[in-house]
């Protein structure tokens, strides 16, 4: 099985969903069941039905963690130095729009674009991995071609 880079972080994140969806969510979901099935014909318990749905998804999310978490190369960011690698945090700006955003560079697991954690595998980053400051890439993306320039690294 291949390995999964992590940073410590998001391995820190992901044990935690693991552990709130196996002490609290897994019991509260057998519950509703339990409370369901009291209310007779399961066949038409809508009830019934929507409580195994959500114990099918949180079995499967559990599974899911588990597998990744086993997986997991977590790799000690505050160590790294130098061009934009794996854990990077690059503060860029769109060389088009003079937007300035700030990105960290994580594994597939724990990216989340909202909060700035870029997947090592999208276009931006691996545009940005190599790259050092004042740099500028092309990164072909839904909306179109940008460009955008490096202003910082850091590692944490």
């Amino acid at each position: 099985m291949d390995k999964i880079p992590m940073t410590r972080s998001g391995y820190a994140a992901l044990e935690r969903e693991l552990g709130d969806l196996k002490s609290r969510e897994r019991p509260a979901i057998i519950r509703q069941i339990a409370e369901a099935r009291e209310h007779g014909d399961l066949s038409e318990n809508a009830e019934y039905h929507a409580a195994r749905e959500k114990q099918g998804f949180i079995e499967g999310r559990i599974k899911e963690l588990e597998s990744i978490l086993s997986r997991a190369e977590v790799i000690d960011t505050a160590k790294l130095t130098g061009s934009v690698k794996f854990g990077a945090i690059v503060h860029v700006v769109d060389e088009d729009t003079d937007d300035e955003r700030t990105y960290q560079i994580v594994g597939e697991a724990e990216a989340d674009i909202e909060r700035g954690l870029l997947n090592i595998r999208s276009p931006l980053a691996r545009a940005l991995i190599g790259k050092d400051v004042g740099d500028s890439v092309e990164v072909t993306t839904p909306g179109g071609q940008r460009s955008y320039e490096i202003l910082a690294i850091r590692y944490e």
